[in-house]
C-alpha cells in the first residue's frame, strides 16, 4: 500500500465539533435514539470515546447539538400575508425538519437549546405574534404552546411510524380492544382514530391553536393566566 495514500496513519483522527454532530446525526438515523451511543459515535470517528467530551461535556450536550442543527434550514416567514398563516408555516416548518431524522422529536424533546438556529425560530414565532397585537406575555406562551404541540405530536407520529418498534402505537390493537367492548362512541370515531395521515392529524390541531389565538387577538383581552 502506498503510504501518501493514508497520511493519517499512526495518527489520531481530526475531531471537530461539527463532523462530530453531523456524524451523530447519520448514527440517529441509521440506529436511532436508543443505540445512540458516545462509544459508537467514536468509532464511527475513528477517535476514543473520552476525545469526544472535548467537544461535549456530556452526551446531554451532544443531544442538544443536535437539536440545534435539526432547525438549520427553517425559514424567516414572509413579511407580508395574514400572521396566521406565517405562524402555520413556522410550526409546519419545525415538524418538517423533526421529521427529516429518526427519533428527531425525542432528541429535541429532551434538550433546551440556546443556539442561534433555536433562537432565530422563537424570534421569528414572537415577532410574527407581536406584529399582529399580541402583547409580549401572549406572545410568549404562543410559543411555548406552538412549539410543545409541534413537538408533542410528531413524537407520538414518529413512535407510531417506528418500523420494528414494540413500542410503537398498533392501529389494530386499538380496533380490536374497543370493539371487544361497549364503547359506540369510539366504535364511530375509529376511521380517524387508526388513521396514520398524520398531517391531517397536525393541521387539525394546528388549525384549533391559531382558531383560539385569533378570537384572543380579536377581543383584545387579556387572558389571566391563573384563571380558567
Amino acid at each position: 500500500m502506498n503510504p501518501a495514500s493514508t497520511p493519517n496513519r499512526g495518527r489520531p483522527a481530526r475531531l471537530n465539533r461539527s463532523r462530530t454532530v453531523d456524524t451523530a446525526l447519520e448514527l440517529l438515523d441509521s440506529h436511532g435514539l436508543d443505540d445512540l451511543t458516545m462509544r459508537r459515535l467514536a468509532d464511527a470517528l475513528g477517535v476514543q470515546a473520552g476525545a469526544l467530551y472535548r467537544h461535549f461535556a456530556t452526551k446531554q450536550d451532544l443531544l442538544t447539538a443536535m437539536a440545534e442543527r435539526m432547525l438549520t434550514d427553517i425559514s424567516t416567514p414572509r413579511e407580508d400575508g395574514d400572521w396566521s398563516e406565517r405562524l402555520a408555516g413556522l410550526a409546519r416548518a419545525m415538524r418538517t425538519a423533526l421529521l427529516t431524522h429518526r427519533d428527531g422529536a425525542r432528541v429535541f424533546a429532551g434538550t433546551h437549546s440556546t443556539g442561534a438556529n433555536t433562537l432565530h425560530f422563537a424570534d421569528a414565532v414572537i415577532g410574527v405574534l407581536r406584529e399582529a397585537g399580541f402583547t409580549d406575555e401572549d406572545a410568549a406562551r404562543t410559543l411555548m404552546a406552538v412549539a410543545n404541540f409541534t413537538v408533542g405530536h410528531t413524537l407520538e407520529e414518529q413512535a407510531a411510524l417506528q418500523p420494528g418498534d414494540e413500542g410503537a402505537a398498533d392501529p389494530e390493537h386499538l380496533r380490536q380492544a374497543v370493539e371487544a367492548g361497549p364503547f359506540p362512541h369510539l366504535v364511530a370515531a375509529l376511521p380517524t382514530l387508526t388513521s396514520t395521515d398524520f398531517t391531517a392529524h397536525f393541521e387539525f390541531g394546528l388549525h384549533l391553536l391559531i382558531h383560539g389565538l385569533r378570537a384572543l387577538n380579536e377581543s383584545g383581552t387579556q387572558r389571566d393566566p391563573g384563571g380558567a
